[in-house]
């Protein structure tokens, strides 16, 4: 048959590209027809092989910016039949190669961007490569929101929905990846299928909180509720580490506020100053009754709590200003060897307390230092692991520059040491950390479930074509 020359071609016995079959050998065999772009070129490969974290490069031989799930399909199939890796990305914010594979075809998902829908009742249809805040301010636009954002909005809705997504609501709706309704995806042998909690059952329970190990999401239904006008913030300030735990556990439980998280910040005189910080939202003329909310919460009485109103919007997009600082100084990219762990309540003060020893304050002050309470009943992902305690914390240390490769090295060391102490008290790591893991590790963090995800990947992607940046098969 013969080539178009239009047509980059692969020799699969060489394992070469070839921008045009008209230069390729005889050998060489096409690559399919596809409405979006594919690329050879150094820059957009040398691009794909960088992400949020800047310590892991791996170089993809093309890439691939679709037009469609289509164009996704015709890939996906090219790369079975020729013995090629694939993964998708999005916003590229993985702190350690997640989303990079060597050699193989990176997906850039942003060309897949399209809002399709917006309804109270049957949600937002939305591609993969939309961000969160390009679907909230949407959906605010009908009055409505998603009901659990991330802290950093400019994220894409398929990269988060594959880790989870944890935000300020996660304990009261649990991850991102427990509030949607439909998928569209493409299995790892190339099939485009739409599944749901009743349609395809199996595949859906699986992608959500995947790693994008069975099906590449291109496109997904989420659930939406009434959004409010406003948010009401309060910050609460403790001097010791085990008040402001029972604290943050006592407001999860109730589930008084909208969103909730813990930080921890430099205090005087050397000490460290640990941070409740809340919302409740409301339209007026409706207000929150504030007494009532820090009912219990027992703060510093020599801090005054800090209580002010903002429009819905700017608090869930809270962390833009910074972003845009730090961008503009530079260290947004930098390398960020974050540390993310699942701890069971009962462990958290005394591992927070060590992990913290550990850390000088100049350390500690350019970082953000978090803690997420999270509800185990909230949680349905299949093959997310969490502690076996039903009260749990999300626990981030999250450097925000690190100047040298070396620096993010030690750090990276730091966290593998980190996380074997949190193993030892029962925690789980959250995937998007930046904390390397061998195919052994895997099979310890995913436990029981192990022979079951093997089982999924073997229906779903037999040929081990999709995201082997995560590191969990050989």
């Amino acid at each position: 048959m013969p080539h178009s020359p239009r047509l980059p071609a692969f020799e699969p016995h060489t394992r070469t590209w070839y921008v045009s079959t008209e230069d390729a050998p005889a050998t060489a065999v096409p690559v399919p027809s596809f409405e979006g772009d594919f690329v050879l070129d150094a820059p957009s490969r040398r691009e794909m092989a960088e992400d949020f974290g800047h310590i892991v490069h791996r170089t993809p031989a093309a890439v691939l910016r679709p037009a469609s799930a289509e164009d996704i399909v015709k890939l996906v199939r090219f790369a079975n039949a020729h013995g090629l890796q694939v993964s998708m990305r999005g916003q590229a914010h993985s702190a350690f190669g997640q989303a990079q594979v060597e050699g193989g075809v990176v997906i850039d998902s942003r060309s897949l961007h399209r809002i399709h829908a917006i309804s109270a009742t049957q949600g937002a249809v939305v591609d993969a490569g939309v961000r969160w805040s390009e679907l909230l301010g949407a959906s605010l636009a009908h009055g409505l929101t998603p009901p659990v954002l991330t802290g950093f909005l400019e994220l894409s809705v398929g990269g988060t929905l594959c880790v989870g997504g944890v935000g300020g609501a996660t304990h009261r709706y649990g991850f991102q990846a427990d509030n949607v309704l439909a998928l569209e995806v493409v299995t790892g042998q190339g099939e485009r299928i739409e599944c749901s909690a009743t349609e395809h059952p199996e595949l859906f329970h699986s992608v959500l909180g995947g790693l994008g190990q069975f099906a590449l999401i291109t496109r997904a239904t989420l659930r939406l509720h009434a959004a409010p006008t406003t948010s009401r913030t309060y910050q609460l300030t403790y001097s010791d580490s085990q008040r402001w735990i029972e604290a943050l556990g006592l407001a999860a439980e109730d589930e008084r506020f909208d969103s909730l998280k813990g930080k921890v910040v430099p205090g005087p005189g050397g000490t460290l100053s640990y941070l409740l910080i809340a919302s409740k939202d409301f339209t007026p003329p409706q207000s929150p009754d504030d007494r009532e909310l820090l009912r219990g919460l027992n703060p510093d009485a020599s801090v005054a709590p800090i209580i002010a109103d903002e429009p819905y919007f700017d608090w869930m997009n809270q962390l833009a200003p910074a972003v845009a600082r730090l961008e503009k100084s530079g260290a947004w990219s930098q390398p960020h060897p974050w540390f993310d762990v699942f701890l069971p309540a009962s462990q958290t003060r005394a591992f927070v307390d060590e992990a913290l020893a550990r850390l000088p304050l100049e350390d500690i002050a350019q970082a953000f230092v978090l803690l997420y309470p999270v509800k185990r009943e909230r949680l349905g992902c299949a093959f997310i692991q969490v502690p076996t305690e039903q009260r749990l914390f999300l626990f981030d240390i999250l450097p925000l520059a690190s100047p040298t490769p070396a620096t993010a090295k030690r750090r990276v060391e730091d966290n593998q040491r980190l996380h074997a102490r949190a193993i030892g008290l029962g925690g789980k790591k959250y995937t998007i950390a930046a904390i390397p893991f061998t195919p052994a590790d895997w099979r310890e963090y995913f436990g029981p479930d192990w022979s079951l995800f093997e089982q999924r990947k073997a229906r779903f992607d037999p040929r081990r074509v999709l995201t082997p940046g995560q590191g969990i098969f050989a």
